[in-house]
């Protein structure tokens, strides 16, 4: 009797000395997100900078960091979410980082490719050559190899050339390598010096390039509403595209230094997923896609198993 007082006492007087006790800890409404460069991510960045963030009642810290870093930030609790591929979410959930997909963002449609030099006329041609591509574990490393393997073949065809999506645009563009996995804005950098090389794939032949924001389980957990709240401002920033084009263009733009007119170019190469899209992608589309795209991770030497449960790999609470 005498230590359910004592309880009842202590609980007072913390609410009385303004003490949050765990039951009554309050949400975190300040969130770390890993992104890069990527034009799929642009309406997180105009959910930033007009405010809608802040509409929302949260702070979110846009931290510009390469794909094949992101796991490694979330790991160390220096960011709490990413944005990233699919296929990412599966081989870092695989491989020991645990992190929940929550929304949908984009699906690549022709905005992610392979750029190869005149003379590399198909994939099979590919063959002995040197390609620059990003690390294990990335979209473009995961873009080849599935293009590969379409093609009855696989990453131990060809050499792989590490580089980051830019500086393999960028290589390319110098007369490097032989051929280049990038995106967009930087795959339009070739696209615009046909003498330079040509765009051998995209992912309007092969689609398979599809993005969602996820976060660590331990914070949404502790956090459901922060996590509700971001996801609802993803969904503003697209009806601002919608109803303001001008203007969301120029602000989405500005930040991958583009024009509007040059951003709006660059983004009708793919689709943001507005919420009817991403209820039709939770309730049939994930699932095969994870499945599909284990088995290519397993071939290519990301994972060295497939997933026990595909279902744990996302939360569509979030969307409704």
């Amino acid at each position: 009797m005498m230590i359910r007082s004592f309880g009842r006492l202590a609980v007072a007087a913390a609410v009385s000395a303004g003490i949050a006790t765990p039951a009554m800890a309050a949400e975190n409404t300040r969130l770390a997100l890993g992104i890069s460069g990527w034009t799929g991510f642009a309406p997180l960045i105009l959910a930033d900078k007009a405010g809608i963030f802040k509409k929302h009642g949260i702070e979110v810290d846009l931290k510009m960091i390469p794909q094949s870093s992101r796991n490694l930030a979330l790991a160390s609790g220096s960011i709490e979410c990413a944005a990233t591929t699919v296929e990412t979410h599966v081989a870092w959930n695989t491989n020991g980082v645990p992190i929940t997909q929550i929304f949908q963002m984009d699906k690549s449609y022709g905005a992610d490719g392979i750029v190869a030099r005149n003379g590399i006329k198909s994939i099979a041609d590919l063959k002995g050559k040197s390609v620059a591509v990003s690390a294990p574990g990335t979209s473009p490393y995961f873009l080849v190899a599935w293009v590969l393997n379409k093609n009855h073949m696989s990453m131990k065809d060809i050499n792989v050339v590490t580089l980051e999506p830019d500086a393999a645009a960028q290589a390319f563009i110098a007369g490097s390598n032989d051929a280049a996995s990038t995106y967009e804005p930087y795959l339009s950098s070739v696209r615009d010096k046909p003498q330079v090389g040509h765009i051998l794939a995209t992912t309007l032949d092969y689609p398979m390039i599809m993005d969602t924001v996820g976060c660590s389980p331990k914070w949404l957990k502790a956090n459901p509403k922060t996590a509700k709240a971001l996801t609802d401002s993803y969904f503003d920033a697209l009806d601002m595209i919608t109803k303001d084009p001008d203007q969301a263009y120029t602000i989405m733009g500005a930040a991958s230094k583009q024009t509007a007119q040059q951003f709006k170019e660059s983004a009708s190469l793919l689709r943001w997923a507005n919420r009817a899209d991403n209820e039709k992608f939770f309730a049939s589309q994930i699932v095969p896609f994870m499945k599909e795209a284990s088995v290519i991770l397993k071939e290519a030497g990301v994972i060295r198993k497939l997933p026990d449960n595909y279902a744990a790999l996302y939360d569509a609470s979030y969307i409704k």
